[in-house]
């Protein structure tokens, strides 16, 4: 079951009327969207109402971001990952993502449609036109305009009730206590003090930013700093200068009260803060000191005082906080309304493109580093680093498409195969193909982008347009020169041979490629994906003796490196060679050795091919339920990549044994039941079952 809600940061304050009104609007309507002005409250009222209705839903709650997103390049990929496809065929992606939810009972929650509108109005109206099972909850500040749409409007929270009084009451007692401090009734320095303010100066307060939530969190963050009754005195006062701007008093009424308070805000930090807020909104994902600390250092903001300015734009609540790795980090975000208002200043200081120059340069950096580890004992710890700032990564690249194709080509070169290992198949190719159409040039790069498309749409099943692609890339390696240009591009012909049932021509090439090329497996990258294809080459030409002997002395000096990734398929390969040598109990710890590697890094695909070998191991060993129940899960995994079955020709005979012995062993009823089971059973409860060995 989907359940993907991100985190409640802080309290929920009333909302009962419109929690009400949802609850009711999502049990008669397909799809409900929350209309209102920034700031007011629309993703956290979303986020509850999920919370609450979820269980009505047999397979869960996907919760699908759309506020990082500039454009609708990735809106489909987006809403994919939401609902844990990770899609491998070249279809579509609309299409895909339609097959996947078909027979599911879903709800789909889309957050901050403002800006994709038109493209969310045609997604949502082909999502629920194919899958009948789906409700769809979207916030936006403007309805989809749709049919069958249930618009309910999200307002302030009423100014003469408890509930404005009480939000301002809880954020003012939260940020004295971050600050260590209580919030004075007065102006002047904190002092130790009741944190609660007189009810009447509060209440002005409130009646002031019209009971607006966002407002009242940014003068709940300074009335920390310097006290109540401060904080009344200057609204007023700002209110009456702003409200009379002509830039301002164009504006609707609740938009002027927004705008006018973050400017507030504004005016009220220090000016290495005011900087760094316009500088931060750059990222359009999450990120850590380190890396703000990277992009947005230089003139006056001091690599050295950065973790201080976080933390009193934090205090301010220009930024929100949240701890990861068990605790021991700490990532940043923005607010959309933020975000625009710092924007509208990045550009006044004239610094938009020497910004996203920094930002891509960092990134660029951030993919060399990725790259030049990709052997190491970090691996596994890079492919989750590379997902993790994949929004930002989408940033860099549509900026480098324009100002630099060079390197926006080296980008993608170098993460390529990391998002295509890690399902961004659609993504990697579209930025790939764009990348290279736009530097055409020969070298390096373009030999690398090549051979990291090629890849991409081999995973994709288009085998005849990656031939020609391969052919490209060892072209280009010709022409530059390089080992590991020659290496990579025989890598690439050599997948492309073993899954289309050529191992010769793929033992053949990668041989060549590495007799060729000086030193030991573990040189190069390129060169032990070579080596991996001679293993997967020669068992599938029967030389068995062989390739055990070759596979088991790559891993050895994989496990002595702490690489992942090749030693997974070398295990795959051992697995698949006990199995043909009667060891039944070898392969299945080979093929649990496999999974834990693909687990680590979140490669779907791969983990659909060690569940299949899994699963005929253990029908092997005689336990055919079990094996029912794993083939059952790998199928689970495989609908997630958007294919059938695949893999190299070989294991099709493995798995039709598999399936035969099974039946025999636990009979047909008991095999088809335990299958059952392990296709519905959510993925992870699925994988960690298969990953825990029989008692004994």
């Amino acid at each position: 079951m989907l359940g993907n809600l991100p985190e409640e940061a802080t309290s929920f304050v009333g909302r009962n009327r419109e929690l009400f009104r949802l609850d009711r609007a999502l049990i008669r309507h397909r799809l409900v969207t929350l209309v209102g002005s920034g700031g007011v409250g629309k993703s956290r009222l979303a986020l509850r109402a999920a919370r609450r209705t979820g269980e009505a839903y047999r397979d869960g709650v996907a919760w699908a971001s759309l506020s990082s997103l500039q454009g609708d390049r990735l809106l489909l990929s987006t809403v994919s990952d939401a609902c844990d496809l990770s899609d491998h065929t070249p279809r579509m992606p609309v299409d895909a993502l339609c097959e996947w939810l078909m027979g599911k009972e879903l709800l789909l929650v889309l957050d901050s449609c403002e800006h994709l509108v038109d493209p969310c109005r045609a997604l949502v109206g082909d999502l629920l036109t194919t899958v009948p099972g789906l409700t769809v909850l979207a916030t936006s500040r403007r309805p989809l305009g749709m049919d069958d749409e249930r618009q309910v409007e999200v307002g302030p929270l009423g100014v003469d009730g408890p509930d404005a009084l009480e939000l301002f009451r809880q954020r003012l007692a939260s940020a004295a206590a971050e600050s260590g401090t209580t919030a004075p009734a007065g102006g002047g320095d904190p002092e130790p003090a009741d944190p609660l303010p007189r009810q009447t100066t509060a209440a002005r307060i409130c009646r002031r930013l019209e009971g607006i939530p966002l407002a009242l969190e940014l003068a709940a963050a300074q009335a920390a700093r310097s006290g109540v009754e401060d904080v009344a005195a200057r609204l007023g006062s700002r209110f009456e200068v702003l409200r009379a701007a002509d830039d301002i008093a164009v504006l609707p009424e609740r938009h002027r009260t927004m705008l006018t308070t973050i400017g507030w805000s504004h005016e009220l930090c220090a000016p290495l803060e005011r900087l760094l807020w316009a500088r931060l909104t750059v990222f359009r994902g999450d990120f850590d000191e380190a890396t703000a600390r990277a992009v947005c250092a230089g003139g006056p903001l001091d690599p050295a005082e950065f973790g201080p300015l976080l933390d009193r734009l934090v205090a301010a609540s220009v930024l929100t906080s949240v701890r990861v790795d068990g605790g021991s980090g700490i990532r940043y975000r923005m607010l959309d309304t933020i975000r625009e208002y710092g924007r509208m200043w990045l550009r006044a200081l004239r610094e938009e493109r020497a910004t996203a120059d920094r930002h891509a340069d960092h990134f660029l950096r951030f993919a060399d580093r990725a790259h030049a580890e990709w052997l190491g004992p970090e691996q596994a710890h890079w492919y989750r680093r590379v997902g993790d700032a994949h929004t930002d990564l989408c940033t860099a690249l549509d900026h480098l498409l324009t100002a630099s194709p060079p390197r926006a080509l080296r980008l993608m070169g170098l993460v390529g195969f990391f998002w295509s290992c890690c399902g961004h198949l659609h993504e990697a190719r579209d930025y790939l193909e764009q990348a290279l159409s736009a530097h055409p040039e020969d070298g390096p790069d373009r030999t690398r982008g090549l051979w990291a498309l090629g890849v991409t749409v081999t995973l994709q099943g288009e085998y005849a347009t990656a031939r020609r692609i391969s052919d490209a890339c060892t072209l280009s390696a010709h022409r530059e020169g390089g080992t590991e240009g020659t290496l990579a591009a025989a890598y690439l012909a050599g997948l492309i041979a073993l899954l289309t049932g050529r191992a010769l021509d793929a033992d053949r090439g990668a041989a060549e490629a590495l007799a060729a090329a000086p030193g030991g497996p573990f040189d190069s990258a390129d060169g032990l994906r070579c080596h991996l294809v001679r293993v997967f080459a020669l068992t599938g030409l029967g030389r068995l003796p062989e390739a055990r002997e070759r596979a088991l002395a790559l891993r050895k000096g994989c496990v002595a490196r702490g690489e992942s990734w090749t030693r997974a398929y070398l295990d795959y390969q051992l697995s698949l060679i006990a199995l043909f040598a009667g060891e039944p109990a070898d392969a299945a710890e080979h093929a649990r050795a496999m999974l834990a590697c693909k687990n680590g890094i979140g490669d779907s695909f791969g983990i659909a091919l060690g569940l299949d070998l899994l699963a005929a191991a253990i029908a092997a060993g005689g336990d055919g339920e079990r094996a029912g129940l794993v083939y059952g899960t790998g199928q689970a995994f495989w609908s997630t990549v958007g294919h059938p079955q695949r893999g190299t020709p070989e294991l099709a005979d493995v798995r039709r044994q598999c399936e035969r012995a099974a039946r025999e062993g636990a009979g047909d009823r008991a095999f088809e039941a335990a299958y059952r089971r392990g296709v519905t059973t959510d993925l992870d409860s699925g994988l960690k079952a298969a990953l825990v060995p029989p008692p004994g």
